[in-house]
């Protein structure tokens, strides 16, 4: 038998800490799979009608793909329910170069309270999380975990910061740790914070507890605007 110091043994280990991550890992692709096709089979009366009433409020697209940073750092177009203005982007550039309060709000953590490019059907999507349901599509295509960090943008790139590479370690997810312990109520640093906790502690058993919270979380809205 080989002693605990001994190389053979670290082998040994690290061969078996891989094949339990590997189990883990696929235990937790099929959770995903079926969870995220089950959603979507429920979910799909609603997904028409919400698709219908963003139309409606706004003509333009139904669905808006926002590029995000994903496992590894690789960029990947997140999808969401449209709700904000077709011209968005330039009504932001807009705001930032006129409003100096706007623009140090968005300069903090990329949100701002009061957006004025969000549609009137808009904000409603957001506080009840409906405008994310589309993302169940990014978790099929592997891109996405039910459960992670939010998916960040490269400029949020720079508050995580020596932290990021923890970012990277996992897929991002639809919902995690942030979205139930206060979501937009957390400061950015505190955030990063809980991401790195979640990462290092990742387990099928708090991913699942993750879930379970989040229906109650959605439907107190805490945290949303």
């Amino acid at each position: 038998m080989n002693a605990p110091w001994s190389p053979d043994y670290a082998a040994a280990e690290h061969g078996s800490n891989r094949r339990s991550g590997g189990r883990e890992y696929m235990l937790g692709r099929g959770v995903d799979i079926v969870l995220s096709i089950s959603a979507l089979v429920f979910l799909a009366p609603l997904l028409l009608l919400v698709a219908a009433m963003v139309y409606l409020v706004d003509p333009g697209p139904i669905l808006f793909g926002h590029r995000r940073l994903g496992k590894d750092g690789q960029s990947f177009r997140c999808w969401k329910f449209r709700s904000m203005v077709v011209d968005a982007d330039e009504r932001l550039r807009k705001l930032l170069a006129e409003d100096p309060q706007a623009r140090a709000e968005w300069e903090q953590d990329h949100k701002l309270r009061n957006d004025p490019r969000i549609t009137r059907i808009g904000h409603f999507l957001r506080k009840s999380s409906l405008d994310e349901l589309p993302q169940f599509f990014n978790v099929l295509m592997g891109e996405m975990s039910l459960v992670g960090p939010r998916p960040i943008v490269k400029d949020e790139v720079s508050k995580y910061g020596r932290y990021f590479a923890e970012y990277c370690r996992v897929r991002p997810g639809i919902t995690g740790l942030w979205q139930i312990s206060g979501r937009n109520d957390v400061s950015y640093r505190r955030r990063v914070a809980i991401d790195v906790t979640y990462v290092r502690s990742k387990s099928l058993a708090l991913d699942l507890g993750i879930l379970f919270l989040t229906v109650p979380s959605v439907i107190a809205r805490r945290g949303s605007y």
